[in-house]
């Protein structure tokens, strides 16, 4: 075990993320800082982000040996699997589901995940998708794709190696402020559910009960890293783009200036403001972009009668922000 003795070194293969390029799109649409939504949106891109970063900041100090991918995703025919972190060890290979979850989590005798926290003084309690299931979808998806690649032979002999001792889906819930409870839990989950500040610790003695005659070489585990990123599909969707609609106006910003138009012609008109348009009603507009009268009508998003009244003008509006070419 000589070799394993002197790599001690955590390498990170693949460390960007999503996260930070979505965070970095979104502050690039203008005027961003008046818009709650996407301040909103931001907050909660930072959290997780801020969360990813605990468990690198755990890893890269963990002085085990291990190589490690951030934020990879694989296709398999209609499945995905978006992965948090892929920890290569001479052990198990760890599929990790990161979670950066304000409160304090239980999970109860059927798996099920709730969490109770307090804002403003105000106490809440919910139930929460359970990041376990997802993390052994992870593992779910890898064998599908695994089975279809190999022979019946391999498959035969190789199998149970798969299932128990290749891959290993792990809850890693990085708020360290967080209590954690699985005292009911089922065992399957309670083993694989921890806090950010067991993560360490939690692979050391993984690897303790590993069974020291299979351990991977330096050399294997750097093999099976290479395959995880050539498999790995960047596919980057911005979801900035559903705030930034055109000539740098954001979709906030072109509803405000159909409600105030819409409030101005009811109190001409003396009318409720649906009697303009309805939100539904100016989302479903928006969406489909009519640049004439002619278009609006065939869409029958409005009543006649709305369209009669103020059909040109909600077109006018519209072609000031979508240009034909669009």
């Amino acid at each position: 075990m000589g070799l394993f003795d002197r790599f001690r070194e955590t390498i990170f293969l693949k460390e960007d993320s999503d996260l930070e390029h979505q965070i970095e799109d979104l502050k690039n649409i203008p005027n961003y800082e008046k818009n709650k939504n996407i301040l909103k949106e931001i907050k909660l891109l930072e959290i997780g982000l801020q969360g990813e970063k605990e468990i690198a900041f755990e890893l890269k100090n963990a002085n085990i040996g291990m190589y490690v991918l951030h934020d990879i995703t694989i296709k398999f025919e209609d499945l995905v699997a978006h992965i948090d972190y892929i920890i290569i060890t001479k052990g198990y290979t760890y599929l990790v589901e990161c979670k950066n979850l304000i409160g304090n989590i239980t999970v109860d005798n059927k798996g099920e995940f709730r969490r109770e926290y307090e804002i403003n003084g105000l106490k809440y309690k919910e139930a929460i998708y359970s990041p376990y299931t997802q993390a052994a979808r992870h593992k779910e998806i890898l064998k599908k794709r695994w089975l279809k690649n190999n022979n019946k032979l391999i498959i035969a002999l190789r199998e149970n190696a798969f299932d128990s001792l290749w891959y290993k889906p792990l809850v890693v819930l990085s708020n360290s402020k967080s209590l954690l409870n699985t005292k009911y839990a089922p065992k399957e989950i309670k083993s694989k559910t921890i806090r950010v500040d067991q993560l360490v610790r939690y692979i050391q003695e993984d690897l303790k009960r590993y069974d020291r005659d299979l351990y991977c070489s330096k050399k294997s585990m750097l093999e099976q890293a290479n395959q995880f990123l050539e498999i790995h599909v960047d596919e980057y969707a911005s979801i900035a783009d559903k705030y930034r609609i055109s000539n740098n106006n954001s979709l906030e910003e072109i509803k405000d200036t159909f409600k105030k138009y819409r409030k101005e012609k009811s109190n001409q008109m003396k009318v409720p403001a649906y009697y303009i348009f309805t939100d539904k009603e100016l989302d479903k507009i928006i969406e489909l972009k009519p640049d004439n009268l002619n278009s609006l009508k065939k869409l029958k998003i409005l009543s006649d009668i709305k369209i009669q009244y103020h059909g040109q003008e909600i077109v006018d509006i519209l072609n000031k922000f979508f240009s034909k070419e669009e």
